[in-house]
């Protein structure tokens, strides 16, 4: 195992999976439904953010509001819309099983933390796990039902480093989205950002790369010590 790098957490749609584009694929039907259209720009703002925020963001575009009852309807019909995408084939991002392959070549702890409530993220699992069949390919799992806050908060983050017993500062997070950036930063721990349908702004401990392809377990320990040497601890 590395000497300094603990565990890497894996975000789950747009980073491991090519599954984000469902997500939008369901928020233009229900634009659709209310009558509307969902610009390309509020789209993007709902890339990693929760259903909460995306229906504000969603509502907002459209210019219209919504009861509490009717956007829980709402999110309940792209959810099932959703779920009906995800028990599709699986399509992984570039170089993304690989990545995975080799972290656990390496024996190293992994996690999976996403803001897609459970329901959803094991029909996505599922099909990750029967990718490996030898060695379960996460130790653990976070929905984003199963946290007190959702990313861009660092709740995901801690929730997941502290049951696997490991500092967040040893630890890279692996995303594709603002929100999640921002989660994985906030939680103490090293970034590497690959974004896939937004942009990422620079920012002290992350990395950004253009593809998970060539990414192996040395450039995530670098990473940890780059981000170590840039904020020593006290």
């Amino acid at each position: 195992m590395p000497n300094h790098l603990a565990a890497v957490l894996f975000d789950m749609d747009g980073t491991l999976v090519e599954s984000e584009q469902h997500w939008g694929e369901a928020l233009f039907g229900l634009a659709r439904r209310l009558g509307g259209e969902l610009s390309e720009a509020a789209r993007e703002a709902t890339v990693g953010t929760s259903m909460a925020t995306s229906m504000r963001i969603l509502q907002a575009d459209l210019g219209i509001a919504r009861t509490p009852e009717e956007t829980a309807a709402d999110i309940a019909w792209v959810e099932d819309a959703v779920a009906g995408l995800l028990a599709t084939e699986l399509h992984w991002r570039p170089g993304a099983r690989e990545l995975l392959a080799g972290v656990r070549a390496a024996v190293l702890p992994t996690a999976l933390v996403t803001t897609t409530p459970r329901r959803l993220a094991e029909l996505v699992i599922a099909q990750v796990e029967a990718a490996f069949p030898d060695v379960p390919p996460f130790d653990l799992t976070v929905c984003g039902d199963e946290v007190p806050a959702r990313k861009p908060d660092p709740a995901p983050y801690l929730q997941a480093t502290a049951a696997l017993g490991v500092d967040p500062a040893d630890c890279v997070v692996v995303e594709d989205s603002a929100a999640g950036v921002a989660a994985g930063l906030a939680a103490g721990c090293a970034v590497l950002g690959v974004p896939s349908l937004q942009p990422l702004a620079p920012a002290p401990g992350l990395v950004l790369r253009d593809t998970l392809t060539g990414i192996g377990v040395a450039d995530l320990e670098r990473l940890v010590l780059d981000r170590q040497a840039a904020a020593p601890r006290a």
